[in-house]
């Protein structure tokens, strides 16, 4: 008997705790009536565009002095310089400034109250906005890039004198043999071939310019062999000059601006000369800063303050700031745009 009463009571109490736990998940956050809301904050948001400059140094780098007459880089390099930015302002919830105010049917289906909301307060937490992570350059080799280029091939036939022992009535002499090899050119070589095709191009270009030469070009033809001469001379003048290529880089930063920081100044991002655009954290890049500067402040009172008084909704009034992306003391771009945490919280009575 003892044993059924407490299988009972037990049965009491587990009905009770799943009632309890139907009640409760029904209205996890907000009693009924009720709206729980956020000021708004003004995120700025920048899609930053980088280009990529990869340099990579001529094979005969080394001779252009000796048979072109100039100097010429040796080494490869990167370099990353800023090609464009969007500066865009998101609004976004507060989350150090959230509030819950009870309304009844006629408030909360208020036209008014809406266009309110729109105002200075957010009424439903912002929704995730996911960004595509953007993808990084990896490290790629150069000497493909001048492959096929050489004015002539690798290899030359170099002719070595060899010595045979021959005996005669005098007794042994050594008899000169010569015998022809083929051997890799050196890079010199190659290098004074290259110089002498480039030479012959333009000797060959003017010749079809001024009509000196056996063959006769006109129309198309004139223009197609000038054409094919300048891509020629181009190929070989990167065998000593280099090749430069470009590429895009593409990155997003956003900047939180806070109220009571002196001077208003921020580090949106970093950009490295070899590695790119980077986050404010890193410290291998350059900074580029971005700076508020308010507007004067207007004599207009911000209101009284019902709060306390009577049930109130309180709101952000932004203030309008000059915003400037600056990168080494330049500016890349200044706008105007309105700040909400940067301005004044009011309140607002429902009644």
């Amino acid at each position: 008997m003892h044993n059924k009463s407490l299988f009972v009571l037990l049965l009491l109490l587990l009905m009770l705790l799943t009632s309890a736990f139907a009640t409760s998940a029904q209205n996890p956050v907000n009693p009924e009536g009720t709206v729980r809301y956020s000021l708004p904050n003004t995120v700025v948001h920048l899609k930053v565009t980088a280009v990529r400059e990869d340099f990579f140094a001529g094979p005969y780098a080394a001779y252009a002095r000796k048979y072109l007459g100039t100097e010429a880089a040796t080494e490869n390099s990167t370099r990353y310089s800023i090609a464009g930015v969007d500066m865009v302002p998101y609004i976004e919830a507060d989350p150090a400034q959230s509030f819950t105010v009870k309304l009844n049917a006629k408030q909360a289906g208020s036209n008014s109250l809406l266009q309110f909301c729109a105002q200075g307060i957010i009424a439903l937490p912002d929704a995730y906005r996911g960004k595509e992570e953007p993808w990084r350059f990896p490290t790629v080799a150069g000497g493909e890039r001048f492959a096929g280029k050489d004015a002539s091939g690798n290899l030359t036939s170099a002719t070595t004198t060899l010595y045979h022992t021959v005996k005669t009535a005098d007794g042994f002499r050594k008899v000169p043999v010569q015998q022809s090899e083929v051997v890799e050119k050196s890079l010199e070589k190659k290098a004074s071939e290259a110089a002498q095709m480039i030479f012959n191009l333009r000797k060959t270009r003017i010749q079809i310019l001024t009509g000196d030469t056996d063959a006769t070009y006109s129309g198309e033809a004139l223009g197609a062999a000038v054409a094919e001469i300048a891509r020629l001379e181009a190929d070989y003048l990167s065998l000593f000059y280099g090749i430069t290529e470009t590429s895009d880089q593409e990155m997003h930063f956003d900047v939180l601006p806070v109220k009571d920081k002196p001077g208003q100044i921020y580090v949106a991002f970093r950009i490295s000369e070899t590695d790119g655009l980077l986050p404010a954290d890193e410290m291998e890049g350059r900074p580029v800063t971005l700076e508020f500067k308010l507007d004067k402040k207007d004599s207009v009172s911000a209101g009284e303050d019902f709060a306390g008084k009577v049930p109130v909704l309180y709101y952000r009034v932004p203030a309008v700031a000059t915003v400037r992306l600056m990168d080494a003391g330049e500016a890349i771009l200044q706008t105007r745009m309105p700040v909400y945490q940067l301005g004044h919280v009011c309140s607002w009575p429902l009644k």
